[in-house]
C-alpha cells in the first residue's frame, strides 16, 4: 500500500527560497533596482532569470500534490514576502505544471489578492495576462462578466487587468469583451489606462487589424494621444496621420 502524501509545508517553502535568495543577494543592484521600480519594498538585487531559475530548483524539493496545498503556498509565500523577489516566486508557484488542472475560477481571490496588494506594472501584467487571462480561457462563461465588473471597477489595477487580460490571446480574441473592457476607462487621465488600451489594441492589431481601426475611429475624440499613438504603430503612416 503506497504511503499517504502529506501535506507541504509553506514555510519551508518560503525558507528554502529566501536561503537561496539570501546566498545570491547583490546590495549594489538592490538600490538600483527598488530605484528603478519606485517601490519601498526592498529588493535582493536578484535578476529576473535567476530568480526563475531559483524557483525552478527550489519547486522541484517540494513537489505539490492538491489545490489546498498549492493555495496555502502561495498565499503563504505572497503574504510573507518583505523582498519583492519574494513577490516573483510567489507568481512563479502559481504557474507550476503541476497546478495547470486548478486554474479555476475560485482561485480568482488569490489573484485579485495579488493584485490590489502589489498595485504596480511588475507584478500585475503577468497576473493579467498569464494568470487571470488562464481563467478565462479555462472558463470564459463565468469569468468574462467578471471582468466587465472589473473593468468598471475604482481599483485602477483591476481596471488594467481587464483590459490585458486577454493580451496573448492573438486570433482567440473575444473583440467585444477587449472593447468592452475599454470603454469605461476612456477618457480617464491615468497613465497606466491610457497605456493598457494602446498595448492590447497594439496586440490585438495583427489579428483584426479592421476591428481596431474601426474601434480607434469611432473613439478617436475619447481616446488619449497616447492610447492611439500605441494602437496605431504598426499602421501605415498615412492612417496614422489621420487618427493623431
Amino acid at each position: 500500500m503506497a504511503a499517504k502524501k502529506t501535506a507541504i509545508d509553506p514555510e519551508a517553502v518560503r525558507s528554502a527560497l529566501v536561503a537561496r535568495f539570501r546566498d545570491a543577494a547583490d546590495p549594489v543592484r538592490a538600490k538600483s533596482m527598488q530605484a528603478y521600480m519606485k517601490t519601498t519594498m526592498a529588493f535582493w538585487g536578484v535578476s529576473n532569470g535567476a530568480v526563475r531559475k531559483l524557483c525552478r530548483e527550489v519547486f522541484k524539493q517540494h513537489p505539490v500534490a492538491t489545490k489546498q496545498d498549492w493555495l496555502a503556498v502561495a498565499r503563504h509565500l505572497w503574504r510573507k514576502a518583505d523582498h519583492r523577489e519574494e513577490w516573483y516566486a510567489a507568481m512563479e508557484w502559481t504557474g507550476l505544471r503541476a497546478a495547470r488542472p486548478w486554474q479555476e475560477v475560485d482561485v480568482l481571490p488569490l489573484y485579485e489578492e495579488m493584485i490590489v496588494g502589489s498595485s504596480w506594472w511588475d507584478t500585475v501584467d503577468a497576473i493579467a495576462a498569464h494568470r487571470v487571462g488562464t481563467l478565462l480561457k479555462n472558463d470564459p462563461k463565468a469569468m468574462k462578466p467578471i471582468l466587465r465588473r472589473w473593468s468598471k471597477d475604482e481599483h485602477l489595477w483591476k481596471q488594467r487587468t481587464a483590459i490585458l487580460s486577454q493580451l496573448t490571446f492573438k486570433e482567440d480574441t473575444d473583440l467585444d469583451l477587449l472593447f468592452a473592457t475599454m470603454l469605461p476607462s476612456l477618457e480617464r487621465k491615468e497613465f497606466w489606462l491610457r497605456k493598457a488600451i494602446g498595448w492590447a489594441l497594439r496586440a490585438q492589431a495583427p489579428y483584426s487589424e479592421a476591428q481596431v481601426l474601426a474601434f480607434v475611429r469611432a473613439h478617436q475624440d475619447q481616446l488619449s494621444g497616447l492610447s492611439k499613438r500605441e494602437a496605431l504603430k504598426h499602421f501605415p503612416e498615412k492612417t496614422r496621420a489621420a487618427l493623431l
